[in-house]
């Protein structure tokens, strides 16, 4: 990739305030040791911290998730264990005491200033399943809708092998939610200044790296293990992350949460931790070859204007829609037809069976025909792919 499509300060290092001018929407991971004080009790003032800076961010316009790590942390000071223990029951009975009581000091945080807050529990097979990656999109976004800030942990007080390895405290679970909701930036909060070229705690020359334009072999290479007993998600569970969000088209930034108001400086633009960056074109191109590629499991025909508005616009509304053939699924990919030509295909919100009751009507009339109405679009202008 060339730096010539990155924006750049007089000085000639990376102008994050253009970079980052247009965000939208941000997920803030929290790691379990910027919630958890050194002697284990909770760090009350930086949940308000937090609370405080997002409830700006929301008056300006921004969305914000919050990914949680400390529902674990929590629950072991609640039962009176000292240490942290290896004993997965003991880990899944602490995170199920825990992460109710780190819910009630999420939203006392937030209560604080006017904002709403919601639970989300996920677990590894929302990002390989379809339909409940769809369905915990439509429950992200409507809760974004009403200015709802939602708190998502993984739920291990039932999933095992995430507590054991597949997420590295909600590094890599924060990553995978900023990608299947489309997220600008993901901001990764802990108790590491950044990335280094090699560890600071042990070599007094380690330099800090603002800026990532591709992580590669060499930048993975510094990546090594945990820095700290508290929290399991180390700087290689980071680079896992960031390699995610590139593939995303979602940049990321690793700061330290001990910076005073470092989450508006971030989005602000200013030079604090190592931002990775991503570039948004080519994962839209990718999105769209993938598409294009992939099989059809069933085909929607349309009049003219509506082809004509999917090739100007992009989305395809159900006004337009005259027969549908196949039994496919909210999340297929379908083909578009118009006069026995096939132009473009998608990946549909409305399974074979609703697009039949709801085609040809005004996008007023879906909820009232089906009970429901997840999108006013049949097929979302991102989710379709032109052919030749």
């Amino acid at each position: 990739m060339s730096d010539k499509n990155i924006p750049q300060a007089k000085s000639g290092d990376v102008n994050r305030q253009e970079l980052l001018d247009d965000l939208s929407r941000i997920v803030i991971k929290i790691g379990t040791t910027s919630i958890m004080n050194d002697d284990s009790t909770i760090n009350i003032a930086f949940l308000d911290s937090v609370a405080s800076q997002t409830a700006a961010l929301l008056a300006r316009g921004k969305e914000v998730i919050i990914v949680t790590s400390g529902a674990i942390g929590v629950g072991l000071l609640m039962l009176g264990i000292p240490t942290k223990p290896k004993e997965i029951p003991i880990r899944q009975a602490a995170a199920s005491v825990g992460q109710s009581e780190l819910m009630r000091y999420w939203s006392e945080a937030y209560q604080n200033y006017g904002t709403k807050v919601a639970q989300i529990l996920l677990s590894y097979d929302f990002y390989s399943d379809r339909v409940k990656y769809l369905n915990l999109r439509n429950s992200i976004i409507t809760l974004l809708g009403y200015g709802v800030v939602p708190i998502v942990n993984e739920n291990d007080s039932t999933c095992t092998n995430e507590i054991e390895t597949v997420f590295g405290d909600n590094d890599r679970l924060s990553a995978m939610v900023a990608s299947k909701i489309e997220a600008d930036l993901l901001i990764i909060l802990s108790d590491i200044d950044g990335l280094y070229d090699k560890n600071p705690k042990v070599f007094s020359d380690a330099k800090l790296i603002h800026f990532v334009s591709k992580i590669t072999p060499e930048i993975e290479a510094y990546g090594g293990d945990p820095t700290s007993m508290k929290g399991v998600g180390g700087m290689r569970t980071k680079l896992i992350a960031g390699k995610i969000c590139e593939k995303a088209g979602c940049h990321m930034v690793i700061a330290n949460s001990g910076i005073d108001h470092v989450i508006e400086r971030v989005v602000a633009g200013e030079n604090i931790g190592t931002l990775f960056y991503a570039e948004e074109e080519n994962v839209s191109k990718n999105k769209s070859r993938w598409i294009s590629f992939s099989k059809a499991e069933g085909t929607i025909s349309v009049d003219r204007g509506a082809m004509d508005a999917v090739i100007k616009t992009g989305g395809l509304l159900p006004k337009g829609i005259k027969s549908v053939s196949g039994n496919f699924n909210r999340g297929d990919v379908v083909a578009l037809e118009c006069g026995g030509a096939i132009f473009a295909k998608g990946i549909t919100d409305y399974g074979a069976q609703d697009i039949e009751k709801i085609k040809g009507v005004h996008t007023d009339e879906i909820e009232k025909i089906l009970g429901h109405k997840d999108y006013d679009n049949v097929i979302r202008k991102e989710n379709i792919a032109l052919l030749d």
